[in-house]
């Protein structure tokens, strides 16, 4: 009888420790990310920018499905580094903008894996938290706050290109689905920089180099000129409508203006696929196709 009592107690205490296991493990994986993250992220204006006066913090963190994450609440823009192991550079970078509806950014499989995948390549990679126009309660709109960010983080990227071991002529920006609009009015709207601002950051050119649109949203309301640079698109067929209209515009207008191009719609692939271990297919592959697009426009090779 004691045996007895003994073990519907011990699988009771082990009932109870089950419920909590996922969640510890969750815990932990935030502080073991957090810790590892903190040594790489950069914040844009470490001064704070423009918009966000009284406002703070890098962004929250949420978890999905117990690994990805999630991030909200962006009022200190930040960009974080991978850069690859010395001697396998390849002298390119990429500024990677995460989807998410300009509400929050997916940044794992739209961000953090595709930068780890870059960097065993040779390919610098610096994913951004940007400002959130269509969060809840947002003070911030597209094309003045998160379109800023970018600028300041293809300018960052430039300015700490020796540092980094990137050649600053040959970083490109990165969007997926909502981060693809912003690449699209990064690539579209762009200066040489402010030679007389105080902040040498500023004195830098905020056109990239190249530009990549993974299944790009939003309204696409942008017109390159000839001399926008090159870009890469893919998406999947069975995405939704509004993104099927935006990568057709996008190849059309660069078309248009003589603008080189490559576009990759795969069969059987909807939206927001990005990098992930269990992705299977040919659009599991489109990282592989943009190496060899890179590779073919120079950006891997001096």
């Amino acid at each position: 009888m004691a045996a007895n009592q003994y073990c519907m107690k011990a699988s009771t205490l082990y009932r109870h420790i089950s419920r909590w296991i996922p969640l510890l493990s969750a815990i932990l994986l935030l502080a073991s990310i957090s810790r590892a993250e903190e040594t790489r992220q950069v914040l844009l204006w470490p001064e704070g920018p423009q918009g966000s006066e009284g406002k703070s913090g890098r962004g929250t963190i949420r978890l999905h499905e117990g690994r990805e994450r999630i991030i909200s609440n962006v009022h200190e823009p930040s960009m974080t580094v991978y850069l690859p192991e010395t001697g396998i550079e390849a002298g390119a970078g990429i500024v990677i903008f995460p989807g998410g509806g300009h509400r929050e950014l997916w940044s794992e499989h739209e961000g953090h894996n595709i930068a780890k995948w870059l960097n065993e390549r040779g390919v610098a990679a610096f994913v951004v938290y940007y400002r959130l126009a269509r969060e809840k309660e947002s003070t911030y709109s597209i094309r003045e706050h998160a379109l800023a960010d970018a600028h300041r983080a293809m300018r960052m990227a430039k300015n700490k290109a020796a540092e980094w071991r990137v050649d600053p002529s040959r970083i490109g920006i990165m969007g997926f689905s909502a981060g693809g609009e912003l690449v699209a009015l990064a690539g579209s709207i762009y200066d040489d920089g402010d030679l007389n601002a105080k902040d040498p950051l500023e004195h830098e050119s905020s056109k990239p180099a190249f530009q990549i649109y993974v299944y790009p949203g939003g309204t696409m309301d942008v017109q390159p000129e000839n001399d926008a640079p090159p870009a890469f698109l893919v998406s999947g067929h069975e995405d939704r409508q509004s993104v099927a209209d935006a990568v057709t515009n996008l190849y059309q207008m660069f078309k248009k203006v003589g603008v080189s191009a490559e576009v990759h719609i795969y069969a059987d692939t909807g939206h927001g696929f990005g990098l992930r271990e269990r992705n299977v297919g040919p659009s599991s592959k489109w990282l592989e196709r943009l190496h060899e697009w890179m590779d073919l426009k120079g950006f891997l090779h001096n």
